[in-house]
């Protein structure tokens, strides 16, 4: 009787941890912020060319093909533990990278170089939350962009500012504008509105 108890119970952890398993896998057909985030992962990492709109669809499906294929992983458009660590680890890598001090200069590499009108907030600002329209965690290194001029998930280097990525949106956000997030409200306001000169990695 206590076997088939310890054999019931170890097949009830197994069949939870395979459900489990299957929840975490990120698929076509899905929808939300954890869309959202791998879109702006795999857009970061130049495999996709669309916004982040949070629907995983036929295009951010053929992104994942492609980034499971160049990491040698397997092929299937799923994001699956081994896919998320991948894009986990280079997330990490990036974001390291940004904050380095001797990375503080002008990159020597970039796509192209915009002159831009930019203007600063914070989530400390009246009427703005702790998080981006793509889910990110608002803070220095965030912007807001017109993704019609700069896709959402775009790399970018600010002159006076650092490494950023474009992550967030805004109503008044529109064409050569940009919105440059920091941690506090006073170096918000202190920053001010400058014009500045925008770097696409």
């Amino acid at each position: 009787m206590i076997r088939k108890i310890v054999l019931l119970g170890t097949l009830c952890f197994l069949m939870n941890m395979m459900a489990f398993a299957h929840a975490a896998v990120i698929s076509k057909g899905q929808q939300g912020h954890h869309v959202q985030k791998l879109q702006t992962m795999l857009a970061q990492q130049g495999f996709l060319k669309d916004s982040a709109d949070g629907v995983f669809g036929t295009r951010t499906e053929a992104a994942v093909k492609k980034f499971q294929k160049s990491k040698g992983l397997a092929v299937d458009g799923r994001v699956g533990p081994a896919t998320m660590k991948a894009l986990e680890k280079y997330e990490t890598t990036y974001t390291e990278a940004m904050t380095t001090k001797d990375r503080s200069g002008v990159p020597k590499k970039y796509v192209k170089v915009m002159t831009m009108h930019a203007s600063a907030y914070s989530s400390q600002d009246p009427g703005n939350g702790n998080y981006t329209a793509t889910g990110a965690r608002l803070k220095k290194g965030i912007v807001a962009v017109d993704p019609n001029v700069i896709p959402l998930g775009t790399r970018l280097y600010i002159e006076g500012y650092g490494y950023a990525v474009a992550e967030d949106v805004g109503g008044a956000i529109k064409g050569t504008r940009i919105d440059l997030a920091f941690e506090k409200r006073s170096e918000a306001l202190h920053f001010g509105r400058q014009t500045v000169k925008v770097y696409i990695l």
